[in-house]
């Protein structure tokens, strides 16, 4: 079938709309007072938690030990990233109408490049607020830091942090894989024909 490379390329560029739908990201910290943890989500344009009142509680913790407020209005990142995906989405999805896989791949390659100068944003931004810490804070312990891992699991004092893709994320890696599929059925497709 001649359109379905199309079609999954369509598909592929048109998942990554589910950012704005579903968080990309989850920090979850776990404690012996809070033992089912405290969740923190990241979306395209704002952070949330997993129930109300989270991300105060989160800014309370984090107060203890010098970590600045998160502040959700305050990070220029969530108002430009929805512009930069809207933009990915609609551009990939044009795309998928010319049959140009070579064009697919730059799309693809334009996409890996930007998810990872994301998580180095991302990076940059955990490192700052687990290392610039108040020299007020309640709790100091000499040398110690705060970061949240990037991705997985970090033991920081009693609570157990991890850091994951959450549903908006997989659904990146599946535009890519997704993505993949129909450059290589197409180039299939344009070496037989």
């Amino acid at each position: 079938m001649k359109a379905l490379p199309k079609i999954l390329f369509f598909i592929a560029a048109a998942m990554l709309l589910t950012l704005f739908v579903f968080p990309m990201w989850q920090i979850t910290l776990i404690a012996p007072q809070y033992p089912t943890g405290v969740t923190m989500y990241i979306w395209i344009n704002k952070i949330t938690g997993s129930e109300e009142g989270t991300l105060q509680n989160i800014n309370i913790l984090n107060h203890y030990v010098g970590m600045k407020y998160i502040e959700p209005e305050a990070i220029p990142e969530l108002k430009y990233f929805p512009i930069v995906v809207l933009s990915m989405a609609l551009l990939g999805m044009a795309l998928a109408f010319t049959g140009r896989w070579k064009w697919w791949m730059a799309w693809l390659a334009l996409g890996i490049i930007g998810c990872g100068l994301g998580l180095y944003d991302f990076y940059l931004w955990e490192y700052d607020y687990g290392h610039n810490l108040s020299p007020t804070a309640p709790i100091k312990i000499p040398g110690m830091a705060y970061q949240p891992p990037l991705i997985g699991n970090k033991v920081l004092l009693n609570f157990l942090a991890k850091s994951w893709p959450y549903i908006g994320g997989w659904f990146i890696g599946g535009t890519f894989i997704l993505g993949t599929v129909a450059i290589w059925l197409q180039k299939r497709n344009t070496s037989i024909a």
